[in-house]
């Protein structure tokens, strides 16, 4: 078997990509959530600019430096394009679903966080998870990459002896995290990978 036989490449699919993510870096700074409702599913990246003692020392010097990036996918996307609900909000309800989570803990305010995104509809939903990876690697933001637990979500009654993640641990004050009974990441090695991330992204 010659292996070279069956890898594609596509030119042509890296500059389209690479296109998506050019137009998600330039649409305008939106408020955490949007003003407006909208529908679709897309890709998203979140901003901050505010007094975090950690976060402050990064974003001050990199306002385009997103702290986070993900993606929501319309209902019954993943069984084919034929069932999803096109109408379904869904880019817009997982924004909320991030403000709620800021809104919640002691030490941050969601209006210091905006957000850009891209609606993605029709055969260019496909592109959705590329994107988001597309814009994961050439950012590698800090909530994706160092920092994890901000998009976890209430794992549910009988769930809770995990441990809180690194990001509850941070940001203490989301009643689910509270109840979690396992033994939690160490604060200070949390804010050491902060320190090792501000490093390298100031080289």
């Amino acid at each position: 078997m010659k292996l070279e036989e069956h890898i594609y490449r596509s030119e042509s699919f890296v500059a389209l990509i690479e296109d998506a993510v050019e137009f998600m870096i330039n649409t305008p700074f939106e408020q955490l959530p949007p003003e407006v409702k909208f529908a679709g599913g897309g890709v998203y990246a979140l901003y901050y600019k505010g007094d975090f003692p950690q976060y402050k020392k990064i974003y001050s010097k990199a306002p385009d430096l997103p702290i986070y990036v993900g993606k929501a996918v319309l209902p019954g996307w993943r069984q084919g394009r034929g069932s999803a609900k096109e109408n379904d909000s869904a880019l817009y309800r997982r924004l909320n679903e991030h403000a709620r989570s800021i809104n919640a803990v002691e030490n941050l305010q969601v209006e210091d966080f905006s957000c850009r995104f891209i609606v993605l509809k029709d055969q260019e939903a496909d592109l959705i998870s590329t994107v988001e990876a597309a814009m994961t690697r050439r950012y590698n933001p800090l909530w994706n990459s160092h920092i994890d637990g901000f998009g976890n979500h209430d794992p549910g009654k009988g769930r809770y002896e995990q441990a809180k993640s690194e990001w509850d641990v941070l940001h203490p004050g989301r009643v689910w995290a509270d109840r979690l009974k396992g033994t939690p990441p160490d604060e200070n090695k949390v804010e050491e990978k902060i320190g090792v991330y501000h490093v390298n992204k100031s080289t």
